[in-house]
């Protein structure tokens, strides 16, 4: 299913919008050099998440998925599979999942959690909560 179209303020509707990281990146990918320069910084956190084999899912919010043209970095959700471990990663990886070097290192602000982490709430509430 296709990613829907903006609202009148330039945001995407309500609700959790699934897509591939082909689609996100033809969808926000392009215009000016400011999105090419986040979008590299999307792809590098991408290639990097999904190569640790652990890689549930990824999820993209705030000014990066709108119409903004300028958006001042990508804001992301790594969800990983409950057996996967930090330490196991190397070095440049492992950055990913401490937001500070993250911010640092890939220009991202990297949130990640794994699903028995949660206590109160699925894993799809959890997801949910995101989408505001």
């Amino acid at each position: 299913m296709p990613l829907p179209p903006f609202d009148d303020k330039g945001e995407l509707r309500e609700g959790v919008n699934r897509a591939t990281i082909d689609e996100v990146i033809a969808r926000f990918g392009s215009g000016t050099s400011q999105r090419h320069a986040v979008t590299a910084r999307l792809l590098r956190v991408h290639t990097l998440a999904r190569a640790t084999g652990d890689l549930e899912r990824l999820i993209i919010f705030g000014s990066y998925v709108t119409i903004n043209p300028k958006p001042n970095d990508v804001d992301i959700v790594l969800i990983m599979r409950d057996d996967f471990r930090v330490g196991a990663c190397r070095e440049e990886t492992r950055k990913l999942f401490d937001h500070v070097s993250a911010t640092e290192e890939f220009g991202a602000s990297i949130f990640w959690m794994r699903p028995s982490m949660l206590i109160l709430e699925t894993l799809t509430d959890f997801i949910n909560h995101w989408q505001i």
